[in-house]
Parts: structure tokens; sequence; C-alpha cells
């Protein structure tokens, strides 16, 4: 059974963001929750949302990544094939942190070299321009990892289909919040409280709002927003947009 990876609250964290080396502050740590500075005397509205609506999310959820996979199934053999083609696995699993900061297993279509930890390293040893890119998003706009078949998934986005597993094993949500690894609570600050209220999910406001053109910051608050006023019609805005921003490819990379 996964166990959380943080189970207090939002002070326990903010007493951290003092750097003792130098006396300053971590902005990383601080600045997320500075996007929401009356965090501890509001509750977030997540946590008194009726068992219906919640149960109405699932269910959405449920049906729909069944329909999904039914209906995507031919495209999702010759999207493995082609991978497969390349060498190496075909699906990619990462840890990402889920509901109430439980760890969980992210699938995805493998889109990197099978080496690609060595190549990465490598490339942040040697090249300070990309280290400082990868330190302020944990990306890199031209990743010497991604291989030619899995550049064409990301910019398509057809790399997260698998994802539509983790939906039906209750892991994740068709829309919410982007799914963050462990290194990434720490950006969060006190909005991390509210993104253990919901599942994150394979689309949602991030991914409709500009993607990877997008400050950190915007992220973090995107995410806020979408756990706090989440509704049943939020979501089928977001599912409509999304279908838009694949089309353009607007923010992938």
């Amino acid at each position: 059974m996964s166990m959380p990876v943080y189970a207090g609250t939002a002070r326990n964290y903010r007493s951290s963001f003092r750097n003792t080396s130098n006396g300053t502050h971590d902005w990383w740590r601080l600045h997320a929750a500075a996007i929401d500075r009356n965090f501890v005397r509001q509750r977030p509205a997540g946590l008194f949302r009726a068992p219906a609506e919640q149960a109405t999310k699932l269910l959405f959820d449920l049906i729909l990544a069944a329909l999904l996979v039914i209906g995507l199934s031919p495209a999702l053999l010759c999207l493995a094939a082609l991978v497969r083609k390349g060498g190496g696995k075909v699906i990619f699993g990462h840890k990402r942190i889920g509901a109430y900061g439980r760890v969980f297993t992210c699938w995805k279509f493998r889109t990197m070299v099978p080496n690609a930890d060595q190549v990465l390293a490598r490339v942040l040893a040697s090249d300070a321009n990309a280290r400082a890119e990868w330190e302020k998003d944990f990306k890199l706009r031209d990743d010497p990892r991604i291989t030619r078949v899995g550049r064409i998934l990301r910019t398509t986005s057809l790399d997260e289909l698998p994802q539509l597993f983790n939906v039906l094993k209750g892991e994740m949500s068709l829309v919410g919040p982007r799914p963050i690894v462990a290194d990434e609570i720490r950006r969060y600050g006190a909005a991390f409280h509210d993104y253990t209220l919901c599942r994150p999910g394979i689309t949602g406001a991030w991914q409709v709002s500009g993607r990877n053109d997008i400050d950190y910051g915007t992220r973090v608050r995107l995410d806020q927003d979408y756990a706090r006023r989440w509704s049943f019609l939020t979501d089928c805005v977001i599912l409509f947009r999304t279908a838009v921003t694949v089309l353009k490819r607007s923010g992938a990379y």
C-alpha cells in the first residue's frame, strides 16, 4: 500500500523556508506559498466538496476512460509498435504524487532513449545553460534524450494516452492538477495542500493555458485554483479546450 510522502500541514513546510547557511529564504519554496497569503486562515473549498460531486467526477472518469481505451485501442497498438521499433521498453513508468500525497506510477509511452538518466547527467554537468533551464522548470526545450518518434508523441501529447489506465485504476482523473514529482513538493509550498485534494489529471488548466510556455508560479496557481473551484462544467470546458490545444500543438515540446 502506498504511503503519503507528506502528511503534515502548510506550517511544517513554511518553517523550513529559511536557508540556514546564509540566513536568506529559498525563493523556490516561498513563491508558491506567496500565491495565497491567507492559506492558513482560509479552508480550501475542496475540503467540503459533496460526496455526490466526487462520485459524479469519478464515474465520469471511469466511463469516458473505458470508452477511450476501447475506441483508441488500434491507435494504441500502432503507437506501441512504433515505440518498440526504436528499442527499449514501450511503456515508461514514473513515480508521481497523487491525491492525499500518495505515490503512484504514472504511465506514458516511452519518448526517451533507454539511458536517459545518464544522458541528462552528462548534459547538466557540461552545459551551464541547460542546467539553469532544468533547475527552473524540470524541462529542456532541446532535450537530447528525446527520440525521433518521441518528439512526435510529445508535441501531439499522444505519449500520455497510457494514463487512461491510471484513470481506470483510480490514481488519476481525466482533468486535474499536473502530476508532480516528489522534488516539486517544495516548490508548491502551501499550495501543495490544495494539490492533494484531488487526483492529478491527464489534462488540466495548465495544459490548456500555454503548457511549457508559462512560468512555474503560474502552473502552481492554476493547480491551486482548479482544486478550490472545481466543477463538472469546468472539466467539460477543459476537455474541449484540450482537443483544440493538441491540434494546435501549443506549448508542447
